[in-house]
């Protein structure tokens, strides 16, 4: 079908177009069409379709039918029309009916030159059999997008050298991460491990979440509150004390922020910690199974530069979203922002595996209120890259795509086996497309914005992430 457009435009916010089917006969009515601004990026199609164009196909498919239909009484294939018609008529006038209202809907907003965003609210007025079907489709646009100066973008750069001392301090992680505790008799001290138990108050009343027996702690790990673990170095095994403290008034729990409260703290056990040697079998923990270790050494200073490289492209990224959203005001798409709390939803119970439990309530969970602000964040910047594509003519490079998904692959045993994995997932090709694209998008942008370099620590750089 071939779609001829004749637009009036009648005031400034209406448009009404008649949609002409190039095979019907001159005779037949093209389908009618207008479309209204209501409100912002909001608009409201109207699309009337002859109703001999619904008759005729719905005799049609009726005309099909008799032709496989087994009736009572009648050998297949020879129930008559009218009987068919009479049995089945309702059904397929709806199948008809659904098709006819997709065809019109692509065709009017082709004729119409629009965009929605999101799928559209149909509502039907009239459907019945010789009438003309009449509809709405209620949808909301993309937004008109004008770029500005990226020139006026100021962005950090920061870098970090890898010394040979950084090496060092990475293994000396790794060994505390492997490390164990060991019982001893004496006061506690920081990073020893303690066990306790333990009971706060507010006002002399317990609170909710306040008390504990035989919890683990590491002192120095600044995982209880601020003065809480203070309070058990120097302590001994057996020995309680009564602490006065005050909680953050950043605390996440509204009646505790800021609150004046007692804990009661028992020490149980004091355990150090002792480090695993750099022997072949602490290497062989990190797949180095011959025991040398200048290539243990060479792994760990990849490892260490590649999570310097995504830091660094991560910040870049960061700060460049950051100013083209502060740089351009843009009028969001509803179903857009809404349809992005929905994936953001999904991806958080995803983290923590509520997704596999059926009875949880996710948007009881995680509000859209709490998921609003990334929302809008994220869907900003892609109708921001978007246009910057478009304006720019980027395409997709394909080598970085492969590229990315070899890197990937190779962090497994076997990296062949994994890039075929992502080639035939279309949704994890898809993941790597799609942050590749982003990628181009953010360094048109940062090869325009002023650029300040910044020299930095390791440590303190990767920090950032």
């Amino acid at each position: 079908m071939q779609v001829s457009n004749q637009t009036e435009v009648t005031d400034s916010n209406k448009t009404t177009t008649d949609i002409a089917d190039s095979s019907a006969s001159v005779d037949t009515p093209s389908i009618q069409t207008s479309i209204d601004v209501t409100v912002g990026l909001e608009r409201c199609l109207t699309v009337a379709v002859p109703a001999e164009q619904i008759d005729s196909k719905v005799d049609e498919r009726i005309q099909e039918a008799t032709k496989t239909i087994n009736l009572k009484g009648f050998r297949k294939g020879k129930a008559p029309f009218k009987v068919v018609k009479k049995r089945f008529g309702a059904s397929l006038r709806q199948e008809v009916l659904n098709e006819v209202i997709n065809e019109t809907f692509q065709q009017a907003i082709t004729a119409e030159d629009v965009k929605p965003a999101g799928q559209p609210n149909i509502s039907l007025k009239e459907f019945d059999e010789g009438k003309d079907l009449q509809y709405t489709a209620t949808f909301e646009i993309y937004p008109k997008i004008t770029l500005g100066d990226f020139a006026a973008i100021k962005i950090t750069r920061a870098s970090a050298e890898i010394t040979d001392g950084d090496v060092d301090k990475m293994v000396q992680q790794l060994r505390e991460q492997q490390s164990t505790y060991e019982p001893v008799e004496r006061a506690a001290k920081i990073d020893d491990e303690v066990t306790i138990d333990y009971s706060g108050s507010k006002d002399g009343e317990p609170f909710s979440g306040g008390q504990a027996e035989n919890q683990k702690l590491v002192l120095g790990s600044n995982s209880m509150i601020p003065g809480f673990e203070e309070v058990i170095v120097g302590m001994s095994a057996g020995e309680e004390k009564v602490a006065p403290l005050t909680f953050p008034k950043d605390y996440n729990a509204e009646e505790l922020k800021g609150a004046d409260v007692e804990f009661t703290i028992k020490l149980k056990q004091v355990s150090e910690r002792t480090l695993p040697p750099l022997d072949e079998q602490f290497l062989a923990k990190f797949g180095i199974t011959d025991g040398d270790m200048n290539k243990f050494r060479e792994d760990v200073r990849a490892n260490m530069k590649r999570e310097l490289d995504a830091t660094v492209k991560d910040n870049i990224k960061k700060q460049v979203v950051d100013e083209l959203i502060a740089n351009h005001e843009l009028e969001l798409p509803k179903a857009l922002v809404a349809n992005e709390i929905e994936v953001l939803r999904q991806q958080i119970a995803s983290q923590f595996g509520a997704v596999k439990n059926q009875a949880l309530d996710l948007k009881a969970l995680f509000p859209d209120d709490s998921l609003t602000e990334r929302a809008e964040r994220r869907v900003s910047f892609v109708l921001l890259a978007s246009e910057i594509a478009k304006s720019n003519n980027v395409a997709l490079d394909q080598d970085r795509v492969k590229s990315a998904i070899k890197a990937i692959a190779e962090t497994y045993e076997q990296p062949d086996t994994v890039v075929n994995y992502y080639y035939q997932n279309s949704q994890l090709l898809q993941q790597v497309q799609s942050s590749i694209l982003e990628d181009q998008i953010i360094e048109i942008v940062s090869e325009q914005a002023q650029v300040n370099e910044e020299e930095m620590n390791y440590f303190e750089l990767v920090k950032r992430r």
